[in-house]
């Protein structure tokens, strides 16, 4: 009796410590820089990005559910991503260099403000995201007022 007692109290807390780490990764996937921007990206909306050179990007990049997200440049030439930058500490820029899994880096196109994803070899998840182009926030409807006693 004592041994099913045992087995039984093991199995519990091997249930508990597994739950909790799952909860613990759900939380940090949905708390990540990446997946908040996208969000609201997908809540509001972008204005399409048109050629030329945009200062005030975000390039994030994800890794197994983690997230980190720098200020950037990039460079649209012809409807894509030419090149993109992160903006160091001193104001200058280092271009993003990576080696990238089946050119995944060429003709990225960018929709809905956030750029299709490129991959690297180390399974790295990189996309530019464009706040700039966000639309604004839609107006909440207004409520009726309550009627009242005359």
């Amino acid at each position: 009796m004592q041994k099913y007692v045992l087995l039984w109290l093991i199995m519990v807390n091997c249930f508990y410590i597994f739950s909790q780490e799952q909860v613990e990764k759900k939380q940090k996937e949905e708390l990540n820089c990446y997946n908040k921007w996208a969000a609201k990206f997908e809540e509001r909306g972008a204005e399409d990005v048109k050629d030329g050179v945009y200062t005030d990007v975000i390039v994030t990049v994800r890794y197994k559910g983690n997230a980190v997200c720098y200020s950037g440049k990039a460079e649209m030439i012809d409807g894509v991503i030419n090149k993109f930058y992160i903006l160091l500490e001193d104001g200058s820029y280092e271009e993003f260099k990576k080696t990238w899994k089946n050119n995944s880096n060429k003709g990225r196109k960018v929709i809905n403000g956030i750029s299709e994803t490129m991959i690297t070899i180390h399974n790295e998840l990189v996309n530019i995201l464009f706040p700039s182009k966000l639309k604004p926030k839609k107006p909440k409807p207004k409520y009726a007022p309550d009627p009242v006693d005359d």
